[in-house]
Order: C-alpha cells, then structure tokens, then sequence
C-alpha cells in the first residue's frame, strides 16, 4: 500500500502503453501523485489529524501504578559485535524512564515479544529489562511480557497481568502518537482503562516557509507508509473484532 509504489506502477504502464494519449495521462498523474505525496506541509497536516497530541510533561499531576511501554522497533541485538542497537522508537522507553524517575509511574511495563519472523528468541521486552537494571532501575520495578507479537497481543497478555495484580489500578499507555490510536483502542476492548502518552510525534509546530510549503522531499514518502500502515491497521482490527 506504498504510494511509491503505486506511482511506479502508473509509470510502467505509461512506458508500456501504445497509445500516446494515454501515456500522457499516466504521467500527468503520475507527476501529480508524485508532487502530492513528497509535499511536506501536506504530508503533516495530514498526521496531524490522526495523531494523539503529545501531553507536556507540567501537564501530568497524578501518580500511575503502571507505565505500559509497548515494544515495536526499539532495540535489536548485534552478535557479530555482541552489543545492543537502539532504534528510533526508542523514545517510548526514554520517556518512560524520565516519568518513573519524576515519580509520575510506580512501575515500568515492557510489553513485546519477538514480532520478527526470523529471529524468534530475540525478545525486545527481555532485552530492554536487561538495559533497565544495567542503568540502576530496580528489577522489582519491571514487569515484563515477552509473548505479544502485535498490538493486539499487547493488550490482551497485558490485561490479563494488570487484572490480576492491579485491579484498582490507574495505566499510563506509553507508545508512538501515530500507533496511539490502535493501541488505546485494543486496550479499551480488553476491559483496561488507559491514559494516552504519546512519544515521537511527526506532527511538530505548523511551519509555513518555502521548503516546508513547496519543496518535495523523499522522505516524505516514508512517512505516508507509516500512516497508511496505521490506518489500514486500525480498519483491519476493527474488522476483526480486536477494538
């Protein structure tokens, strides 16, 4: 579902059909699509509309039993090199770790398995309590679940854990502003009350100068990937019953 590639595919059938008329109208929307989708101001505002506001850190006054930090992209492990590599959604934990030092969440609960169909025993939740303990966070102050594979396993084996040993408790969900929505959704129909705490948003202070205005960027692209893999995910879970 990458725009991308969709516009490559309006470009092969230009460079193959016989018909000039027609070719020029595959470029032209081609052209049109390609200007559209590596338009930064368009691309943010766009986001913007999906994203979960990011909270200012003055803006949290109560205490939480539990941070729930779900997992997704942020640590891997180099055995050639035998050292852990940190990714970009490691905000989530950085965040995480300032509000527990703040004294905002009593305790930190890494939500994430393997997700990756290759390399089954590297699990991201296990990986990140061994960072935590190494930088002084009390092991006691860790929960763990080393099962879920996707959002919709994060919150139903975290629901069952937090039912059991914090059924009054209050949750704070820790997770990308772009993945929020899904991931509160799954929370929700498993019967646990969160608030959001979105990390890592896209959608910045509006900006209205040249280059974010007209100029095209490639990276854009990546952006609407993103986007459009959450949407489509978040209809995709609808449909299944998981929010």
């Amino acid at each position: 579902m990458s725009p991308f590639l969709w516009i490559l595919v309006l470009l092969i059938f230009a460079l193959i059909t016989r018909k000039i008329r027609r070719q020029k109208r595959l470029l032209f929307i081609s052209l049109i699509l390609l200007y559209f989708f590596s338009n930064s101001f368009i691309v943010m505002e766009t986001i913007r509309l999906w994203e979960v506001p990011v909270t200012k850190t003055g803006d949290i006054e109560n205490r939480y039993d539990v941070g729930i930090v779900l997992g997704g992209g942020m640590i891997s492990y180099d055995e050639e090199k035998d050292r852990r590599t940190y990714r970009n959604n490691i905000d989530r934990l950085l965040q995480a770790i300032e509000l527990y030092k703040r004294g905002h969440i009593e305790k930190l609960m890494l939500s994430g398995g393997s997700g990756n169909i290759v390399f089954r025993d590297m699990l991201e939740s296990s990986m990140l309590k061994e960072f935590l303990v190494n930088i002084g966070i009390p092991e006691q102050d860790i929960i763990i679940d080393s099962l879920s594979e996707n959002t919709y396993e994060n919150a139903v084996f975290s629901a069952e854990l937090l039912k059991r040993e914090y059924p009054e408790g209050k949750f704070l969900l820790i997770t990308s502003a772009i993945h929020m929505p899904r991931a509160a959704a799954c929370f929700e129909k498993q019967g646990i009350s969160t608030e959001p705490y979105s990390t890592n948003a896209y959608a910045g202070p509006r900006r209205y100068h040249f280059a974010h205005l007209f100029v095209p960027s490639i990276i854009n692209f990546v952006l609407w990937d993103r986007l459009i893999h959450e949407s489509l995910g978040y209809v995709a879970y609808w449909t299944m019953g998981y929010i």
